[in-house]
């Protein structure tokens, strides 16, 4: 059953996804060449728990980590490892914390040093549909006309929608109904109500969509060995227009923060 919030938890969750958008910035200025991804790790790990919350994805179901760290054809749910960053190389940081009772999650994928054309416009097709998805988040609207907004888009450009891993509500728990699918049909799928809290994530691969489980049983690699990109954003339904709870702006306008 899906949970809709009040104006008072829509705060909480806003200063959660404030706290998850800082720590993402904090994380990207130290993405280079050369760089562990279990340092960028405890970057992140550090400065969540010094603003008084906590990594939600550590301990998670096992998950050993503050940040899903996936690089290159990892999708998603990569672990922090003594892998040493190349230029060329793309890293998806999703990140998650609880504070005063609530959650926070969104993620941002990240180029290391110059990347190739291809790449660079697989970052920002997958990015873009964020916001076209994010659009669509309109209370009367169904989840298909996100889906399909996000899926129509990036195949456009020749990219493929990953399916079997889907956007969620968002709360007290990390994981709410309703699922979030990349991609649908307009006017399918639940109903969106005013107050529902959603995570809109695309995973969207350079190659095919097909995806295997690596031995690990977390991470979630492309077929073909292709990059992939992942972009998650909070999202608040609305009647008239979708607020946006995580802004990119401290990592691409590079807005001071505390």
């Amino acid at each position: 059953m899906m949970s809709l919030k009040t104006e008072e938890e829509i705060e909480l969750l806003k200063e959660n996804a404030l706290l998850v958008s800082k720590t993402l910035a904090e994380v990207g200025k130290a993405v280079k060449p050369g760089v562990t991804t279990k340092k960028l790790n405890d970057i992140a790990d550090a400065f969540i728990r010094d603003h008084g919350a906590i990594p939600s994805f550590l301990g998670y179901e096992g998950f050993p980590a503050a940040l899903c760290m996936s690089v290159n054809d990892a999708v998603v749910h990569g672990f922090p490892s003594d892998y040493v960053l190349k230029d060329g190389d793309v890293v998806s940081v999703d990140c998650g914390t609880i504070y005063k009772g609530y959650n926070g999650d969104s993620a941002y994928t990240f180029p290391v040093g110059e990347v190739d054309e291809e790449t660079s416009r697989l970052l920002e097709v997958t990015e873009k549909s964020v916001d076209l998805g994010a659009a669509q988040a309109i209370a009367g609207n169904r989840i298909g006309d996100i889906g399909h907004a996000v899926q129509s888009y990036c195949e456009s450009f020749g990219f493929t929608v990953v399916r079997e891993m889907v956007g969620h509500g968002l709360g007290k728990s990390m994981h709410e109904e309703p699922e979030v699918p990349n991609y649908g049909k307009p006017g399918y799928g639940k109903k969106l109500r005013e107050g529902l809290v959603i995570c809109i994530e695309p995973m969207i691969n350079a190659g095919t969509r097909s995806i295997y489980l690596d031995d690990n049983g977390w991470t979630v690699r492309t077929s073909d060995g292709k990059k992939s990109a992942h972009f998650e954003k909070t999202v608040v339904v609305r009647h008239d227009e979708s607020q946006i709870l995580t802004t990119y702006d401290y990592i691409e306008k590079g807005i001071e923060y505390n």
